[in-house]
C-alpha cells in the first residue's frame, strides 16, 4: 500500500525525506472563499498535528489541496522520537476501549483501515523549527494557512506557572515565526509525561491558556484535546476556555491497548496504551464532535469546533461537517490517500 509516510522507515528519516507521492498532484478544483477564523480559505478542509513533520511535508500536501495546514508539535527543547516502532496499522475487534491488535495486512479498502501511533511529540530544536516554521507559511498559496501546535517540556517538579510560561513561550515564538493560528496541545495519548492529560484538569488548562492568550495577544488559539467521554466535563472545559481561546481541536486519537496477537505489547512495556486513529474512533469522534457543539449552541460561547477522528473518505467528511464542525482535519489518512482533499472540493466546494 502507497504510504507517503514510510512506516518501516525511522522519524527522522520521515523527517528529512519528505513525503513520498507516488504519482504527480492532480488539478485542484476551485472552490468558493470561506470565512474560518477571520481568514479567508478556499476550504475548511486541513490535516491535522502529526503528519506534517517540517515545511517540505506542509508544500506537499498544500499542493494537494488541504487549505489548512497543521505543523507538527514541536517543544521549547530538541527532544528525540521514541524508538521504533512508531506506527503500525491495527486490526479493531469492535470491543470499544478494549485491544487494537497489530497486522502487517491492512485492509485493502482505506475507508476500514485503522493504525496506532507512538512517538512521543518530538522536536527538532527552537533554533531549527522556528526557521523552518517560516518556510512553511512561504510555502502557502492564496487561501490556505498555518496552524502551529505547541507543547510544552516541564521538568518532573515544574510548577503549572513554568508550564503555562513554557507553553507561552513557544506559542510566541510561533506566532512571531508566521504562524496563522497556534494550537496548544493539551492532550498526547503517547507520552507517559503530564503534558499529555492537560485537558482532563479543567482549571489548570485554563490557566495555562490565559498565560498564552496573554503572550500572543489576538492571534486566534487552538486548544487540541482528547477524547472525554463524559458529557459533564466536555461542558465544563468547554464553558470554562470560553472567552480565552478561539476554538477547540478534538480529538486527538484514543488511547487504547495496542497488542500483538499474542498478548505483547506493539510499542513496549512503557506504552501499552497508545494512540488509535483511523476507522475504529471516527463514530465516537463524530459524537463528540456533536455533543461540543450542542454545548456551545446551548450555553452560547464563542468557539469554532475543529474536528477530526477516522476520515477516510469523502462521506465521513460529511459526518463531521453535519455535527457541527467548523473545520474538518485528517489525521493519519492522508498518509495513503493523499488527495482526499481534492475529492472533497469536487463533491463539495461549499466546504
Amino acid at each position: 500500500m502507497f504510504q507517503a509516510y514510510d512506516i518501516g522507515a525511522t522519524y527522522r528519516e520521515n523527517y528529512d525525506r519528505g513525503p513520498r507521492f507516488s504519482d504527480a498532484v492532480a488539478s485542484v478544483p476551485e472552490s468558493p472563499v470561506k470565512d474560518f477564523l477571520g481568514f479567508k480559505v478556499r476550504s475548511r478542509i486541513g490535516i491535522a498535528a502529526g503528519l506534517l513533520l517540517n515545511s517540505r511535508w506542509i508544500e506537499g500536501y498544500a499542493r494537494r489541496g488541504f487549505d489548512i495546514l497543521t505543523y507538527k508539535t514541536v517543544r521549547s527543547a530538541f527532544r528525540p522520537c521514541y524508538d521504533p516502532p512508531n506506527w503500525v496499522f491495527v486490526e479493531d475487534a469492535g470491543e470499544g476501549a478494549g485491544p487494537v491488535f497489530a497486522t502487517d495486512n491492512p485492509d485493502s479498502d482505506p475507508g476500514k483501515i485503522s493504525s496506532a501511533v507512538c512517538f512521543g511529540m518530538p522536536s527538532m530544536a527552537p533554533d531549527d523549527w522556528r526557521k523552518d516554521v517560516t518556510r512553511a507559511k512561504g510555502c502557502l498559496g492564496d487561501g490556505q494557512i498555518l496552524i502551529v501546535s505547541v507543547v510544552a517540556t516541564p521538568e518532573p517538579a515544574a510548577t503549572p506557572q513554568a508550564v503555562a510560561e513554557d507553553f507561552a513561550q513557544c506559542a510566541r515564538w510561533a506566532r512571531d515565526a508566521g504562524a496563522d493560528v497556534v494550537e496548544a496541545n493539551f492532550s498526547c495519548p503517547n507520552v507517559c509525561t503530564p503534558e499529555g492529560t492537560i485537558y482532563q484538569d479543567v482549571s489548570l488548562s485554563r490557566r495555562i491558556a490565559k498565560v498564552i492568550r496573554q503572550s500572543i495577544g489576538n492571534a486566534p488559539l487552538l486548544l487540541k484535546v482528547g477524547y472525554f467521554g463524559d458529557a459533564e466535563r466536555q461542558s465544563s472545559f468547554l464553558c470554562e476556555l470560553n472567552g480565552v481561546v478561539d476554538g477547540i481541536t478534538l480529538v486527538n486519537g484514543i488511547s487504547r491497548p495496542v497488542l500483538h496477537r499474542d498478548g505483547t505489547p506493539v510499542f513496549g512495556e512503557d506504552y501499552v496504551n497508545a494512540g488509535v486513529l483511523g476507522r475504529a474512533i471516527h463514530d465516537p469522534s463524530v459524537a463528540s464532535v456533536a455533543a461540543a457543539r450542542r454545548i456551545v449552541a446551548r450555553q452560547q460561547l464563542d468557539l469554532e469546533i475543529l474536528a477530526v477522528g477516522g476520515v477516510s473518505q469523502v462521506a465521513d467528511m460529511d459526518d463531521f461537517f453535519q455535527a457541527g464542525a467548523g473545520a474538518v482535519m485528517l489525521g493519519s489518512s492522508p498518509m495513503y490517500l493523499p488527495d482526499l482533499a481534492i475529492d472533497a472540493k469536487h463533491a463539495h466546494p461549499e466546504w
